[in-house]
């Protein structure tokens, strides 16, 4: 007597959905982790070019220089900046709501800090 094998249709529709789901969710999210990590990278370049002596002004307009390059909708007065032992330090946090379908959002909450 001989099994079949295979797929049946009723599994390949159900994978089929589930591919479909996890692709429009990578789609939806990556924008969002691509902004943070442009967030982060211009937060390092800016204490890595600033003197030991620049104001809080002159690093966020720094940042904001950064930001307007990258077409970041993030101002530079969500930024944290101070100093730790000598050396600048910024940090950030904010929540990014994406939706999905219906009533339905997904929450992100991104941190950030140039500290090592």
């Amino acid at each position: 007597m001989k099994y079949q094998r295979g797929v049946a249709l009723s599994g390949l529709i159900f994978w089929g959905i589930v591919l479909i789901l996890v692709a429009v969710l990578a789609m939806k999210v990556t924008p969002t982790v691509i902004e943070y990590y442009k967030i982060l990278q211009g937060s390092k370049a800016v204490v890595g070019q600033a003197s030991p002596e620049a104001t809080v002004a002159e690093l966020r307009r720094s940042f904001d220089k950064y930001a307007e390059v990258d077409h970041l909708a993030f101002s530079s007065k969500e930024l944290e900046i101070y100093k730790d032992k000598g050396q600048i330090v910024i940090e950030f946090g904010y929540e990014k709501r994406i939706p999905l379908f219906a009533n339905v959002s997904l929450l992100i909450d991104y941190k950030g800090s140039t500290a090592k």
